[in-house]
């Protein structure tokens, strides 16, 4: 059993600091960002000894995602009235999907040149996959749209099957909870935009 922890105590540190962000998350709390610098510098050390090297680099770049996340959200300001507010939940805008898919595509391909070329990964396919995918899926987070927890349901539900392969039970787990909680929170952010929405118009 002491063994068994000293070889995962860092996957179930990241696995409790992720119930956070996703509780966080689902709550569309600002704190999110906070909590999203803390984790992907403990999943570093998890994701290089797994020998998972995109979400390694990932991690760097969710830690610096996560500043912007937060500068996006708390300093918005409405167009109209040119005041601080609360960003608000809204929709993901039809202009941005193709561009979106077109960024996904690019940045899979790219991820997956680097880890053939540039390292060991046994999983290149899968690993650049996820990670391309959750780049749009932040951006799309920090912008508050709603349509981000569909990207996420797809990528937290590839993500949980590669970490059962290299062998990552608890961020496994994780990340199967977090398309329970995705699912969830879809039905939960409509709730939130209807109340954004009537206290834009009052």
């Amino acid at each position: 059993m002491n063994a068994f922890l000293a070889d995962h105590w860092l996957d179930i540190l990241g696995t409790l600091t992720g119930l956070i962000y996703i509780y966080q998350e689902y709550r569309a709390s600002i704190f999110l960002w906070i909590t999203g610098i803390i984790m992907p510098v403990i999943y570093l050390f998890v994701y290089y000894k797994a020998g998972l090297y995109a979400d390694f680099g990932m991690s760097i770049y969710y830690a610096l995602a996560a500043i912007y996340g937060f500068a996006s959200w708390y300093f918005f300001k409405d167009k109209e009235n040119n005041k601080k507010e609360e960003r608000p939940i809204s929709h993901y805008p039809h202009k941005y999907i193709v561009p979106s898919i077109i960024a996904f595509i690019l940045l899979w391909e790219a991820m997956y040149l680097l880890l053939v070329h540039f390292t060991n990964s046994t999983v290149p396919v899968l690993d650049s996959w996820g990670n391309a995918l959750s780049i749009i899926g932040l951006w799309a987070l920090a912008k508050k749209y709603i349509e981000q927890w569909w990207i996420w349901i797809i990528v937290d539900a590839e993500l949980s099957v590669l970490y059962i392969y290299k062998g990552l039970p608890f961020t496994a787990i994780l990340y199967g909870l977090y398309v329970i909680i995705s699912i969830a929170a879809i039905s939960k952010w409509k709730k939130m935009m209807k109340v954004d929405a009537k206290t834009a118009q009052q």
